[in-house]
């Protein structure tokens, strides 16, 4: 697991790990062939290291995951989904900068 505290989740550990979370969760749905995946992946990183103990980063790659992202009809990645109490609170699709992230994230845990 990388210090930073970005946890890797499959179809079956999603919903122990993320719909029963006591914390707010940020889902990162990405895969290896995503060019914007891997550019966005330093700023999901530094998200969870900015807000380490009050939200809760996950990562689900939809190539070796059918499930998770068909159950929430992820269609382009990457896909940010942010879930509070076990239900998605918004989400962003597509690259974003940091500061919207943030932001997303501040409301969240707010």
């Amino acid at each position: 697991m990388p210090e930073v505290g970005v946890v890797e989740v499959s179809d079956a550990n999603f919903d122990e790990e993320v719909l029963r979370s006591d914390q707010p969760v940020l889902v990162d749905f990405w895969a290896v062939w995503c060019g914007p995946c891997k550019a966005i992946a330093p700023i999901v990183d530094a998200v969870a290291a900015a807000f380490a103990g009050k939200l809760k980063v996950v990562k689900v790659n939809v190539d070796q995951n059918g499930a998770a992202p068909s159950r929430y009809g992820i269609r382009g990645i990457p896909a940010l989904l942010f879930f509070k109490g076990g239900k998605v609170a918004d989400q962003i699709v597509g690259y974003e900068r940091q500061e919207v992230i943030e932001e997303k994230v501040k409301r969240l845990i707010a």
